[in-house]
């Protein structure tokens, strides 16, 4: 009987994910460990192995833009010299498990959907009303059972029932991504700490290394903060953890994970043991991560785990912001832009450059004075710049 290849829970925590592109098709013969199909994740596009060698027998779902659940049947896989007939591949088809048995089904599936998710409309014209604009709510269906097809839409178009808005699909990504910062929001007692750092020491030096090209690659003033995270980390350990029910776990390794702006949203690839790092390593690593992430080409090893995240906004001008915490961690750092500030420096008004940082700390795990004492950490070593080197 034909093999049942589901989908497999490709990175930690996930329950669902997208069928973005099928690689074979039906009646291709398959190698074990070859890619047949992508799986888009809230992080990555991630390649579907076959588990066994044989012919692609039958595809059980076509490429969407909607999520499934993990477990779903996604193709059925015939051996060599296996019956691959009509009843054999039925056979092996399995009954559809109820949504609130799956594993990992959410709470909220609990609730009514909102009314345009009720209305019976087929994939296509969903998407075409999506596109359009239009409310699906003020088309009448010509299809079976009053389901709304392909041709009311475009009756409604003739018929000039656009909305006065336009609107964007969301991806499976942005849905998973929402979804785990709303309950990371609502479930983490968050507070949170800010401190001023004065960067000039850290500016000059930078201007130097780039323009003697001893360090073999342009440094950003994110690659300076990465740095001093990981060794104020290395300082206050504490801060280097992650919370589960049963207990703080403290990380040996110090694995910070960076924003970084991608079409879909936000993606964090990890820099692996950044203590360990120079300031060169770090930033020639980071060039080479955030250039994947924007193009979802991610590996899963590249953005699962971290201890610590960055969120860096200096660059678009922003002065000073707060972030959500990415769990199990326990704070995230929010990196303003650093400009140009009146300060008082011995008792006499100057100008310095002045970049504002905020931490955001999960209260069940750090204290207040466990987080400043890692922010006064941070803070003297980007005003004495030469530690980092």
């Amino acid at each position: 009987m034909p093999t049942v290849i589901h989908l497999p829970a490709l990175s930690p925590g996930m329950t669902e994910g997208k069928l973005v592109r099928w690689l074979k098709q039906e009646g291709d013969w398959v190698d074990r460990g070859e890619a047949i199909a992508e799986i888009e994740t809230d992080k990555s596009v991630l390649d579907l192995e076959a588990i066994e060698a044989g012919h692609l027998a039958r595809i059980l779902v076509a490429e969407s833009q909607e999520l499934i659940a993990i477990d779903t049947p996604l193709a059925l896989l015939a051996k060599a010299g296996e019956d691959a007939s009509a009843s054999e591949i039925l056979a092996a088809i399995p009954s559809p498990t109820p949504a609130a048995a799956r594993p990992g089904a959410h709470q909220e599936s609990r609730l009514p959907a909102p009314r345009s998710e009720r209305i019976a409309v087929s994939p296509l014209a969903r998407r075409m009303a999506a596109e359009a604009g239009i409310d699906l709510e003020d088309v009448t269906g010509s299809g079976p059972r009053g389901r709304i097809i392909k041709r009311d839409i475009h009756s409604a178009l003739d018929a000039g029932h656009t909305a006065s808005y336009t609107t964007i699909a969301n991806s499976g990504a942005r849905r998973i991504t929402a979804r785990r910062l709303t309950e990371a929001a609502s479930s983490i007692p968050h507070f949170y700490l800010t401190i001023d750092c004065q960067v000039d020491e850290l500016l000059a030096l930078r201007g130097r290394l780039n323009d003697s090209g001893e360090t073999g690659e342009k440094l950003s003033i994110n690659d300076f903060v990465i740095r001093a995270c990981a060794l104020a980390l290395r300082e206050v350990p504490r801060v280097n953890s992650s919370w589960n029910e049963q207990a703080i776990r403290l990380h040996r390794d110090v694995d910070i994970a960076v924003a970084v702006a991608a079409p879909d949203g936000l993606m964090t690839p990890i820099v692996r043991k950044a203590d360990t790092k120079n300031l060169s390593a770090i930033a020639t690593e980071m060039r080479q991560l955030a250039a994947r992430a924007r193009t979802r080409k991610l590996r899963p090893e590249e953005f699962q785990g971290g201890g610590f995240s960055i969120s860096n906004l200096g660059m678009h001008g922003v002065r000073q912001f707060t972030s959500i915490i990415n769990p199990p961690q326990v704070a995230i750092l929010a990196v303003g832009a650093a400009e140009a500030r009146p300060v008082v420096d011995r008792g006499k008004l100057a100008i310095a450059t002045v970049m504002t940082c905020t931490l955001s700390c999960d209260h069940r795990v750090l204290d207040g004075s466990v987080g400043a004492e890692f922010l006064n950490c941070f803070r003297a070593l980007l005003a004495r710049p030469d530690q980092l080197t």
